[in-house]
């Protein structure tokens, strides 16, 4: 399996704990973000990881480069330090880096500071055929929800405190659609890389996901018993101990 995290992000909404620190490092039961992120994927089964970097870039490099070996996994960076590129460019950037050996295995993409209890090689087998598929689920939000038709089809997004509608279907009929969250988690096919060719340096997932999904096949896999922690304020700091506790004890070890 390849696998990209997303750990360039600023992490500005943890405050003082990213003053000095990147995002990716910030430490849970003594273990920074990444490397619980890591960890879940090398269960998982991924056998090359690539790592985007920018925000205080070269402390996640330094980790990186002093992280213990692990038999079969090959660790990479994509470095940003000059230009964050958002998560759509981040991807466009990496995306060279996973197809040297000539491969065109899907790539499972995943935030550095998501905990989840997905089955991460159940979730990777679906996406076959697909070219992308998204983790989603039915929970309230700030108001921004994917749109999905009845064949699990990305159509389009909503925000419901403000009746926005982005969508390229001009008679786009909301009634018949699922408003579903998007949960940090979801693989991509290498050919998407094409498809980003006309976009620009960069530019964010999402958008080139609701703009493209009319000449795009993007899926959503809902999982109704999904159990998810975005640690994003420093509350959610001791949430994730609890979290890994329960849901990840086979990466305490």
């Amino acid at each position: 399996m390849k696998a990209m995290i997303f750990a360039a992000g600023l992490g500005t909404r943890l405050g003082e704990l990213t003053a000095h620190t990147p995002k990716a490092l910030v430490p849970v039961l003594r273990r920074p973000l990444l490397e619980w992120t890591i960890l879940r994927l090398y269960h998982a089964g991924a056998t090359d990881i690539v790592v985007n970097v920018h925000h205080f870039s070269e402390q996640v490099i330094r980790f990186l480069r002093t992280f213990p070996s692990m038999p079969g996994l090959s660790l990479r960076v994509s470095d940003e330090t000059d230009c964050l590129l958002d998560t759509g460019g981040g991807l466009k950037k990496a995306f060279p880096l996973f197809s040297q050996n000539g491969s065109d295995e899907p790539v499972l993409i995943h935030n550095v500071d998501i905990f989840s209890n997905v089955d991460l090689p159940e979730f990777y087998r679906h996406a076959e055929n697909h070219d992308a598929l998204l983790l989603v689920n039915k929970r309230t939000t700030t108001g921004r929800y994917l749109l999905f038709n009845e064949e699990d089809r990305l159509v389009g997004w909503t925000n419901i405190m403000t009746g926005e509608v982005r969508t390229p279907y001009q008679q786009l009929d909301l009634t018949q659609c699922r408003q579903l969250a998007f949960g940090g988690i979801h693989v991509v096919s290498p050919r998407l890389s094409v498809a980003m060719q006309a976009w620009p340096e960069c530019f964010g997932i999402m958008d080139f996901y609701i703009r493209e999904c009319h000449r795009l096949d993007i899926r959503g896999y809902e999982l109704h018993n999904l159990q998810l922690l975005d640690v994003g304020k420093p509350e959610t700091i001791s949430q994730a101990a609890d979290f890994i506790q329960n849901y990840s004890s086979e990466l305490l070890g």
